[in-house]
């Protein structure tokens, strides 16, 4: 309990702000958590948890929970857009059996970690929106609605518009990627079998895969061009323009696609990773630290991993400046890597017609077909990452 005394207020109630508030309490903080929105609600869709953040939903007892709303993903798989059978297998049930990946819809995961929080007497403040914060000896939190807040510590777990990340590091420049993402559930009457499906075109990418007990079927379609489109999840668009940019992905999608009624549709950017973790009596972590693209199914892992670390850097060193030094030290390299193995992937999906397409299928066939342990073992400096060993 090394961070008895200690009081920490943590904006924003997502993914990594909720890990966090668990992993400071468990060690003794007096933790309070505020979000902005007016009711915790069914955001977002599908996620991919990948083992490096279930070992941190285990270190802070939820694993069980995790299995109860979750589907165990046993393989990835490449697909042509508009040829039968697969480019590459990533058999993880059979090549990686100590690893545990899941498939959750994204409001499962944050109401379990939701009841966690409220079961560890953390109080969780609803309508408060964070205005502008100031760091210092007491770091003050000023309010949209007029009301301050002071702690030992402010953690910014407030996402890609965090206004603890501006105040570290000042407006950053983000930049459209030339490349759009729709977003939306159907139900899974296909019987798809648990596995992440990724069907590559040229200039686009579809991924599919089964929630909530095989009930929904998840889909997140990525086209490049050149109207951009607003960041963030919440605007809306036509089913039928997802169903024209995607008019010659055969087979499954095309049989997915054929029943979204309802489509979210945002733009891709890229962010830098910020500069500055930490200043004085105040950290941020999550997108807020680093927006990831979703090219790897890592953003909310890498959150989990975050709020972990910031927790055991301060129980581990009384000085709070020299363990957020310490939590910036162990975590922007590798958000870095992981980051870049994410923007990486874009390319690779999005082979245009050519001869380099048929090459780059070609290897990945042949790859996988003779050494299909090592195919999916490349990725151990991801999954095998373990924040809390």
């Amino acid at each position: 309990m090394a961070l008895t005394g200690r009081n920490i207020i943590v904006a924003g109630a997502g993914i990594g702000g909720l890990a966090a508030a668990l992993a400071l309490r468990a060690r003794g903080a007096e933790v309070t958590v505020l979000e902005q929105a007016c009711e915790i609600t069914e955001v977002g869709a599908g996620l991919q948890i990948s083992p490096n953040g279930v070992a941190v939903l285990r270190a802070l007892g939820l694993e069980q929970d995790l299995a109860r709303v979750a589907t165990p993903s046993r393989a990835v798989v490449l697909r042509d857009y508009r040829r039968p059978g697969e480019v590459l297998r990533l058999d993880l049930a059979r090549h990686a059996p100590d690893q545990a990946f899941y498939l959750v819809h994204r409001a499962d995961l944050i109401d379990l970690l939701v009841r966690a929080v409220r079961a560890a007497d953390i109080p969780l403040r609803l309508l408060q929106r964070v205005d502008r914060v100031v760091p210092g000896p007491v770091p003050e939190l000023h309010l949209a609605n007029g009301a301050q807040a002071r702690a030992d510590l402010v953690v910014g777990a407030d996402g890609l518009s965090s206004r603890m990340r501006l105040a570290l590091n000042g407006a950053d420049r983000p930049f459209f990627t030339g490349q759009v993402a729709w977003r939306a559930t159907v139900p899974n009457t296909l019987n798809l079998p648990p596995e992440a499906q990724i069907f590559m075109g040229p200039g686009r990418h579809l991924v599919c895969y089964p929630l909530r007990d095989g009930k929904l079927v998840n889909i997140v379609a990525v086209q490049e061009r050149k109207l951009w489109a607003d960041e963030g999840w919440h605007h809306s668009d036509d089913p039928d323009n997802l169903r024209a940019a995607f008019a010659d992905f055969r087979g499954l999608p095309s049989e997915l696609l054929a029943q979204v009624r309802e489509v979210a549709l945002w733009g891709l950017f890229r962010h830098p990773v910020a500069e500055h973790w930490h200043g004085e009596g105040v950290a941020i972590l999550g997108d807020a630290a680093h927006p990831t693209l979703p090219f790897l199914a890592q953003g909310a892992n890498l959150a989990l991993e975050d709020g972990w670390v910031l927790a055991d850097c301060l129980a581990a060193q009384k000085d709070q400046a020299a363990a957020l030094a310490s939590y910036q030290a162990r975590r922007r390299d590798r958000a870095a890597r992981v980051i870049a193995a994410a923007n990486g992937n874009a390319w690779k999906y999005h082979f245009k017609l050519s001869p380099l397409r048929e090459i780059g299928h070609l290897a990945l066939r042949v790859g996988g077909a003779l050494a299909p342990a090592r195919a999916v073992r490349q990725f151990d400096w991801l999954y095998g990452y373990d924040v809390t060993a």
